[in-house]
């Protein structure tokens, strides 16, 4: 197997990782958020203007969420080096 090869194929499994978490991650954000009380800030939380702000909060929070894991693994996976 050629070294890029190898290369590329590890960036493409860590970009799909990536994707995957911060899609997961966004979307358990999602879930939390629907036990948050918005009708004590928006005046029609059901309304699309409600539920839109509930989904932008959820990918805000969400990206927050996996840009710590995926650092997390990423200093775990720097580990290796150290010993």
């Amino acid at each position: 197997m050629n070294p890029a090869d190898s290369v590329s194929t590890s960036l493409g499994v860590g970009g799909l990782a990536g994707i995957l978490i911060s899609l997961a991650c966004i979307a358990l954000s999602w879930w939390a958020l629907q036990n948050l009380k918005l009708d004590l800030f928006i005046r029609q939380p059901k309304g699309p203007q409600g539920k839109l702000l509930q989904l932008l909060l959820a990918i805000v929070l969400g990206r927050f969420v996996a840009a710590f894991v995926l650092d997390y693994w990423g200093y775990t996976q720097m580990l290796r080096y150290m010993f």
